[in-house]
């Protein structure tokens, strides 16, 4: 009797150990897997942080801002019709209105809706694209500033 006792609470045990889910930060609800969340959102939602050697994002047909530089070249963009470069002085009186640049969600937005690492990212590229035209002009207008300098007093050597 003692036996048969002793092998019933080895099966109860080993049971009860073979149920419990030793992944307890792991659930799944409809389909979707939640790691720190037992409401996930999306196919995978992790509530926490990820530790990553690198992230691949598919575009899905997003535009990259080739079109920036499309519009410097040839003055109009096939990729994004619609695009032409920010004048300074109309940026600088956005910035002073928003707080932020055009196009890019302000902390407000970011706070509540959180952000899209595609999308953020082809924005920001966006901008540093612009940031190179604004660049580029600058240098044009220091050349033609220097040339005409040097017209005007030119320096003995």
């Amino acid at each position: 009797m003692k036996n048969i006792l002793l092998i019933v609470i080895a099966l109860i045990s080993v049971h009860c150990v073979a149920q419990r889910n030793t992944f307890k930060n792991i659930s799944e609800k409809n389909g979707m897997i939640g790691i720190g969340t037992n409401a996930p959102d999306e196919l995978l939602t992790v509530k926490g942080k990820i530790h990553t050697q690198e992230v691949i994002v598919d575009l899905q047909g997003a535009v990259a801002p080739d079109y920036v530089f499309e519009w410097y070249a040839h003055g109009h963009s096939n990729l994004l019709p619609s695009y032409s470069l920010t004048p300074l002085p109309e940026l600088a009186a956005f910035i002073k209105k928003h707080k932020h640049l055009p196009g890019v969600p302000s902390a407000n937005t970011l706070d509540k809706e959180g952000l899209s690492l595609k999308e953020m990212n082809l924005i920001l590229l966006e901008k540093v694209e612009e940031l190179t035209l604004y660049t580029l002009r600058q240098q044009e207008e220091i050349d033609a500033l220097a040339a005409k300098l040097e017209r005007i007093s030119p320096t003995k050597e």
